[in-house]
């Protein structure tokens, strides 16, 4: 009788597991939307030879230092990618998130943009830069005021295709123009205070 019962139980736990197998699995919302836009296999991820994720951003990227551009690199953007737009800013700015950086129509080849990006409204590759903050076209480094150390966030976005707008535009203008065509993101963050 005690052997039955054994033998009934690893039977049930059996039949369990195998049906557990056989049951579909579900996916996530956002996983699937992603699959659905030609994602990659890898993470979409964004990096600089200059900083690390969440260290103190060198001063010759800020208004203290050269003010230029650091070199920023991405790895594993959707397949279906048509053009970049990268979006750099700081939302412990005293008045609100300050904008530093608005630069779009980048090459969907491109995997990198090299330190020092100059501060024109069209670059050589076709890449368009918006008007920062500053009221400048371009790269404006970090220039918080005394104080504990601002975050700055450098958002990478791949879109489906190229935006339709014109150099000098503003951050809010870029978002809401590639609203419908982002089919990812990556951000990296760096610090700076004074």
């Amino acid at each position: 009788m005690f052997r039955v019962a054994k033998n009934q139980d690893f039977l049930v736990r059996v039949a369990c597991i195998l049906a557990g197998l056989l049951l579909p699995v579900p996916l996530d919302l956002a996983a699937a939307q992603t699959m659905a836009k030609g994602a990659s296999n890898m993470p979409f991820t964004l990096q600089s030879s200059d900083f690390a994720n969440g260290a103190d951003i060198p001063r010759a990227f800020t208004c203290d230092g050269e003010d230029r551009s650091p070199a920023l690199s991405w790895s594993g953007a959707p397949d279906a990618t048509k053009a970049f737009a990268l979006i750099a800013d700081d939302p412990d700015a005293p008045a609100g998130t300050w904008v530093h950086w608005t630069i779009f129509n980048i090459p969907a080849k491109a995997q990198s943009l090299p330190a020092g990006i100059e501060k024109k409204e069209q670059l050589a590759d076709g890449a368009k830069q918006g008007r920062n903050d500053f009221r400048k076209i371009g790269y404006g480094g970090p220039c918080p005021p005394p104080g504990k150390p601002h975050r700055y966030f450098f958002k990478l976005y791949a879109l489906g295709s190229e935006v339709n707008l014109q150099a000098g535009t503003t951050k809010s203008d870029l978002e809401q123009a590639m609203a419908k065509q982002i089919l990812g993101k990556a951000e990296l963050m760096g610090r700076y205070k004074r």
